[in-house]
């Protein structure tokens, strides 16, 4: 008669993983387990806990791309393991990001002769490319300063409120004071006047958003290189321009070309874009461009040897994947200049579509403009009763992930529900949008104002807060607690008791 082993000592590999022994204890959170488990369970249990995460394609907070073709998805798993710094080993990758530098710079209309090499790199995205970009400004700035003997202490850079706060580290990382244009009720981006006159002989230079990640408007460069060419003549400073295209940057070409706002204008000197957003690749590919030779200060390249050969590098991140930049190329010449425009046309298509159907509710103000990146910024015209962070919270319900935020001073009384439109949002999911918005709606129409709204409004008369006794918390409990139970008893009522 055979016997049988134990549980404890069979072959692991024989058992389900989930009647195994590993996942019926948690695994450690802050220390390495002391043993080995199954790779088969090590993937269920990462997995299972990755569920729980939102689901990608209906984050319409972001701007970062979150579908590609398998084919494309096929390269980079196929150079998932190349280190991209190791340019003498893997030439052709190198050679990949030499020619999508040089796509880039043509579609920004860098003034290059014939067969001349653009000046750019492939970085992490676009806050890399914002610090190196800045770097170069600031170096810039410091030598010119030294050779007329003027101090090199105080650099500073004018922008609008309204930047992404990858600024803000490069200010607080490189010891620049970061100069920001106040927005205004009604006006969310850069005002190019206001800008001008804060320029001083310290400005490296003034950073222009070509796609406010606010409202996804784009700023007037061109005004504002008109305006500081005209300082610059009268003050004799050189004060240049950079252009933080990060989302509008793969835009603005394809369904604006006649829009001045790139190398066409003289005092723009680089731009940076994210091939991870409207470039059309997954996370973890930036560019930026330098408009010459001139404006790419050479003691910040660096060259090394001892991978095999003689490498210039101009990066903060060193090691990086090779996949990313694969990608970009792939999709450059797979679309091409006609693909580009196709999708770039529906998804702007696409957020007018969503546009119309958020205003036809009746209840939200847009602040999105008509041109500029396609998304729909839009908030409540009243939300003293209910606002657009619950609309926010509860529209996840539905497996939206809708951000709401205030706007930067001096427009934070405003607040704002903002969806972001991807190449792969369709127009099925813009319908389905809106009619979940308009459940959201609903619901919240038949719920009681939120106890804060509810308790301000008992103590005011004739729209004037009056002064009152400061309740207990007992107090405020107690009428919180009435407000919820009327609530349920009208509901009740409708219902007829039925659940």
């Amino acid at each position: 008669m055979a016997l049988s082993k134990a549980a404890s000592e069979s072959d692991a590999s024989i058992h389900s993983t989930f009647a195994s022994r590993y996942v019926r204890v948690c695994l450690p959170r802050f220390k390495m387990p002391e043993n080995s488990i199954p790779k088969e369970a090590a993937y269920q249990i990462i997995n299972d806990e990755l569920m729980l995460d939102g689901n990608p394609r209906l984050n319409l907070a972001s701007f970062v791309t979150t579908w590609m073709e398998p084919e494309c998805d096929k390269l980079m798993m196929d150079a998932i393991n190349k280190n991209y710094v190791d340019m003498d080993e893997y030439p052709v990758t190198t050679e990949l990001q030499n020619r999508c530098v040089n796509m880039i710079a043509n579609l920004f209309n860098a003034p290059l002769k014939d067969s001349e090499v653009a000046v750019g790199v492939g970085t992490v995205g676009s806050s890399e490319a914002i610090m190196l970009a800045g770097l170069a400004f600031k170096r810039r700035w410091q030598n010119k300063r030294r050779a007329a003997g003027l101090p090199i202490d105080k650099p500073n850079i004018v922008t609008g409120a309204n930047v992404q706060v990858c600024w803000e580290k490069f200010a607080r990382y490189f010891e620049v004071e970061l100069k920001e244009v106040k927005l205004s009720d009604g006006y969310y981006v850069m005002d190019p006047e206001k800008a001008v006159e804060m320029v001083d002989e310290n400005t490296i230079c003034v950073a222009a958003i070509l796609g406010s990640t606010l409202n996804g408007e784009f700023e007037d460069v061109k005004l504002l290189n008109d305006l500081l060419e005209a300082k610059n003549k009268e003050t004799g400073w050189d004060t240049p321009i950079h252009v933080d295209a990060a989302s509008g940057g793969f835009i603005a070409p394809f369904i604006y070309p006649e829009l001045e706002w790139d190398f066409r204008l003289p005092l723009v000197k680089s731009i940076n874009v994210s091939g991870h957003k409207y470039g059309l690749v997954y996370a973890g590919v930036g560019w930026v461009i330098w408009r010459s030779k001139e404006d790419l200060p050479e003691e910040l390249i660096f060259h090394i040897n001892y991978l095999g050969a003689d490498q210039p590098t101009f990066t903060l991140n060193f090691s990086k994947g090779s996949s990313q930049i694969i990608a970009q190329y792939y999709q450059l010449i797979r679309l091409g200049f006609e693909g580009y425009k196709n999708i770039m046309e529906n998804c702007q298509e696409n957020a007018v579509i969503l546009k119309n159907g958020i205003e036809k509710t009746g209840r939200f103000n847009i602040i999105s403009k008509d041109i500029g990146v396609p998304l729909v910024a839009f908030s409540l015209k009243d939300n003293s009763i209910h606002n657009e962070f619950e609309i926010s919270d509860m529209l996840r319900r539905f497996g939206w992930i809708v951000p709401a935020y205030t706007m930067p001073p001096d427009a934070q009384h405003v607040t704002v529900l903002r969806v972001v439109i991807r190449e792969d949002f369709s127009r099925t999911l813009a319908d389905r949008l809106v009619a979940d918005i308009q459940k959201v709606l609903s619901e919240l129409d038949a719920q009681p104002a939120r106890a804060s709204a509810k308790l301000n409004a008992a103590n005011s008369e004739d729209g004037t807060q009056q002064m009152t006794r400061k309740k207990s918390a007992l107090e405020m409990q107690m009428e919180v607690c009435s407000v919820w139970k009327k609530f349920v008893d009208e509901r009740k009522l409708k219902t007829n008791g039925v659940c």
